[in-house]
């Protein structure tokens, strides 16, 4: 079996075993294909030295330490899998040091600027004087937004929402996410209003009548696209005075985050809402925390400044 042929098996048993998800697999494949096509004879049967020498040409090529760090979890992954099935007797992953990274902060928004994105919104969507066109629009925007300030919400997670968590009403409902796992997220009395608007005025259009989707679209997928819902949040905070560069619906997840933390959240229950498997994805924000407990010291030890 080649080293292209391995490969393939490596994909099969991540989306069937572990239910990765498309992107992830394009990714792995990305990595492990270069690495392949880069290595004398091909990845399945490199040495140490073989894959020592493929991360010091990557980082040659000015690859950030982050993408050599992620290319070199892939190839980890893939000799663990050829190890485990008897076609490799070695895994010559084991003495390779990752790469030094720094730990970028994630880009957040504050408490205030993101009251005003979302006063904006709705404040355009009770705009009567709006053409109805233009009306749909700002309530799907106005929707989206609350939502996602609610729940921290993946992107993808929260376009491709069912009809079915703006019908039922409720204060909590299920998400599946990463890896086909499933979590309980939280909606606030703000955002559930929003959503029954946005769900009325989607009622009067009969092309969204039988779709399964809270936000349909003419697409492929059969919802919004991410990127069209990325270009209408960026003209939003162009509108509401905030710098259109620094808001995403990444940014806005992140907001979430935060928000929850510098309030009094516990970091484990914020891995829980942001379906994080592993805290230390959560702990980007361990940032917020230190902050926190600074101003918690300064504002009420005896002995503080």
């Amino acid at each position: 079996m080649n080293s292209a042929a391995r490969i393939e098996a490596f994909l099969e048993m991540m989306s069937a075993e572990r239910g990765a998800a498309e992107n992830t697999l394009s990714s792995y494949r990305r990595d492990l294909d270069d690495a392949s096509q880069e290595i004398p004879g091909g990845l399945a049967g490199a040495g140490a030295a073989d894959i020592r020498a493929y991360l010091d040409n990557i980082a040659a090529r000015g690859f950030a330490p982050t993408s050599q760090a992620r290319k070199l979890s892939a190839i980890r992954q893939f000799f663990k899998f050829l190890y485990a099935e008897g076609l490799r007797g070695d895994d010559p992953t084991g003495t390779l040091d990752s790469p030094k990274k720094g730990r970028p902060l994630p880009k957040t928004m504050s408490e205030a600027d993101t009251g005003r994105l979302i006063d904006r919104a709705a404040q355009e969507a009770g705009d009567a004087g709006l053409g109805e066109s233009d009306r749909l629009a700002a309530l799907r925007l106005h929707a989206l937004v609350e939502v996602l300030y609610a729940t921290g919400l993946r992107v993808s997670e929260l376009v491709g929402l069912p009809v079915t968590v703006a019908q039922r009403d409720d204060r909590f409902f299920m998400v599946r996410g990463k890896g086909d796992k499933e979590r309980m997220v939280p909606l606030s009395a703000k955002a559930r209003a929003a959503m029954r608007a946005w769900l009325a005025a989607r009622a009067k259009v009969p092309a969204f009548a039988d779709s399964p989707f809270l936000f349909p679209a003419a697409s492929d997928s059969g919802y919004l696209s991410r990127q069209v819902f990325a270009r209408d949040l960026k003209g939003l905070a162009a509108r509401a005075g905030i710098a259109s560069a620094k808001v995403s619906p990444h940014v806005l997840r992140h907001a979430f985050a935060s928000h929850l933390l510098q309030n009094g959240a516990d970091l484990r229950a914020v891995q829980q809402l942001l379906g994080h498997a592993d805290i230390s994805t959560t702990q980007i924000y361990t940032h917020v925390l230190e902050e926190r407990l600074v101003r918690l010291v300064n504002d009420h030890h005896p002995l503080a400044d």
